[in-house]
């Protein structure tokens, strides 16, 4: 047996309430993630490339307990930051509950924590995939680039590693023009590739293409951002307005609703996805484009 084929194990209690499939379901782009996967048993499993090379986590709670599984040269730095990756470092004590809106949230998100992968990479290219597009035209995309360009993960698993970020810029544009995504999503990956995003993750917007929309995904997932507010959004403003006023708002007035959060703007923003309302369709779904036809 290898190196890369043994399994690390991490045990960690956290401090309270904690519901790892709500914490980690951030991370999944599409029921077909090739990086994601929950199994039968409930638990989460991640495929991640890391600084010390490719790996798999498995994540399952058991009796209070967090158990970590990982495999591959990355297993070790995936188990070092578990507590975090599950928002060891969050603070959601710490939110306003001035409003009855937020408190009855709140209620129900007892186990929503904010937590952070420190991969802002990985999370920076499906963000940016997912830019003015339907998430089933990304998602497609990602698929697609994860299976031609991304090594099979280690491990007990069928899933594959997202590419480094090197890799990304040696994807030829045939392979983009396969993926359906439209070319200016690639450029802006691309263009993206050429710098270091782990230590720039705080001034992604002077990136050719990322906006405060791209940046806030970013900063979410991959820093623990309970603050980073995705301004631009489709659906978001019109899902918070619902839920804390009981009418859509648009940018401004999300902006205005979510004020006197500020610090935990994010967290209001995913407790209303998780367990807000959502208003009521009034005309048809935006289609799925595909590039590959062009």
């Amino acid at each position: 047996m290898t190196v890369p084929d043994l399994e690390l194990v991490r045990r960690w209690r956290p401090p309270g309430a904690l519901d790892v499939a709500v914490v980690l379901g951030v991370h999944q782009r599409g029921a077909h993630d090739p990086a994601y996967r929950r199994a039968p048993d409930g638990s989460v499993w991640r495929a991640s490339h890391t600084p010390d090379g490719p790996g798999t986590v498995a994540v399952t709670a058991d009796a209070g307990e967090v158990v970590g599984r990982a495999w591959g040269a990355g297993a070790a730095w995936l188990l070092d930051r578990l507590p975090a990756m599950l928002g060891a470092d969050d603070d959601p004590a710490s939110l306003p509950l001035d409003s009855p809106a937020v408190a009855r949230l709140a209620a129900r998100a007892g186990g929503l924590r904010i937590g952070r992968t420190d991969r802002v990479w990985e999370a920076l290219v499906p963000a940016v995939m997912e830019q003015k597009v339907v998430s089933a035209e990304a998602y497609r995309g990602w698929r697609h680039l994860l299976r031609r360009y991304g090594e099979p993960a280690p491990g007990p698993c069928d899933l594959r590693v997202p590419p480094p970020r090197a890799r990304w810029r040696e994807i030829t544009e045939a392979d983009w023009h396969r993926s359906g995504l439209e070319p200016v999503r690639m450029r802006i990956i691309r263009n993206a590739a050429a710098v270091d995003v782990e230590t720039k993750a705080g001034v992604l917007t002077a990136l050719r293409g990322i906006g405060p929309w791209t940046a806030a995904h970013a900063r979410s997932r991959a820093l623990g951002d309970a603050d980073a507010v995705p301004y631009g959004d489709y659906h978001v403003p019109s899902i918070v307005g619902q839920t804390l006023i009981g009418e859509p708002v648009d940018d401004a007035g999300m902006a205005e609703l979510l004020a006197p959060y500020a610090g935990h703007r994010y967290r209001v923003i995913r407790m209303c996805e998780l367990y807000g309302v959502r208003p009521p369709r009034r005309g048809p779904r935006r289609p799925v484009r595909d590039y590959r036809e062009f």
